[in-house]
């Protein structure tokens, strides 16, 4: 996304019609099977976080000002590999709920490519309870 384009979600006038009134959050999934670092896990959350934020401003704006208006509650859980992580997404994806998974760049820690956090949301608490619920916080 351009410069401009990031001022003009920044700028451009709200929905017209009230936010969701319902209990809205945003879930990091994380990849534990890459060992990552306290401060890598922490920057891939990071990136992980707002690009949720800026993708569900464009697919979901009801949500996110929802979410933005009940103080962006965010939760991080863990999962063992990429492979319970794609899974998730596909679930995710079969109900609507916005979701992206962020992939390194092979800068520093793991390899180029892998997948470090599977970003959920903002969404519906339920909704997103149904599909990370039994998965244990980081």
């Amino acid at each position: 996304m351009g410069f401009r384009s990031f001022l003009h979600r920044l700028t451009a006038p709200r929905p017209s019609s009230r936010p969701s009134s319902t209990s809205v959050k945003l879930v990091c999934v994380v990849n534990q099977g890459l060992k990552m670092g306290k401060g890598k896990l922490a920057a891939q959350v990071g990136h992980a976080s707002v690009e949720a934020f800026l993708k569900s401003g464009v697919s979901h704006p009801h949500h996110v000002e929802a979410w933005l208006a009940s103080g962006q509650k965010k939760i991080c859980v863990k999962v063992p590999d990429d492979q319970t992580m794609n899974a998730i997404q596909v679930k995710a994806q079969q109900r609507s709920i916005p979701s992206l998974i962020v992939r390194d760049a092979g800068h520093t820690q793991i390899p180029r490519g892998s997948q470090t956090v599977l970003a959920l949301g903002p969404y519906d608490e339920e909704a997103l309870d149904l599909l990370t619920g039994d998965l244990k916080l980081l």
